[in-house]
């Protein structure tokens, strides 16, 4: 049966491009190594981290996690990045989750180490890889989903200039229950921002 629409990306459209390592606004985003198994034991140690993201890793999980974005991307269903600082270590994540080439979007997510919080980095992060899945991918839409209990959260999709869109009851299921959630989104031919 013929498709009335085309798809907006080819089914390869991550898959086609080597990741590359992203700078810009005073952020790096590169692709995971296997040190930074380390900071992901940190990170999912962290109460705050456990709470949003639902879970805690052992140190062969926290391995698992680390060495599968690459097999992910090859794929061309999700790009994730280690957020770095200066001295090239890992002070938080952020991925687009969830490919869907046929409508040409994705889902941004992200966490930042306790240590570098309050500084911006996940507003610059969410930033930077949603300019190149924009103007390198192709991309024309990405979604970014938070509690609306996690104001954290929300500040980082407003200042990444996520439209906030509407409220999903029920629709995130954390350890403390069912939660309601912020459904922001950003366009490709949104203004950009500052």
């Amino acid at each position: 049966m013929p498709l009335l629409v085309a798809p907006a990306l080819p089914r390869t459209a991550l898959a086609r491009h080597v990741q590359p390592t992203l700078r810009g606004d005073g952020v790096r985003l590169r692709p995971w190594r296997p040190r930074d198994t380390a900071g992901v034991l940190v990170a999912f140690a962290d109460p705050d981290i456990q709470h949003w993201h639902r879970r805690r890793l052992d140190p062969d999980e926290a391995a698992e996690w680390v060495g599968g974005w690459g097999r992910l991307w090859r794929a061309g269903t999700d790009a994730c990045w280690a957020v770095a600082d200066p001295d090239d270590r890992l002070i938080g994540y952020v991925a687009l989750r969830g490919f869907r080439p046929f409508a040409g979007s994705a889902k941004v997510s992200y966490w930042v180490l306790p240590g570098a919080r309050g500084a911006g980095v996940a507003t610059r992060a969410v930033r930077l890889a949603g300019h190149w899945a924009f103007t390198v991918l192709g991309l024309h839409r990405i979604e970014l989903v938070h509690s609306v209990r996690n104001t954290a959260s929300c500040r980082v999709a407003e200042r990444a200039g996520y439209a906030l869109e509407g409220t999903m009851r029920g629709h995130m299921r954390h350890v403390d229950g069912w939660h309601d959630v912020h459904l922001h989104a950003r366009l490709h031919d949104d203004p950009r921002l500052g």
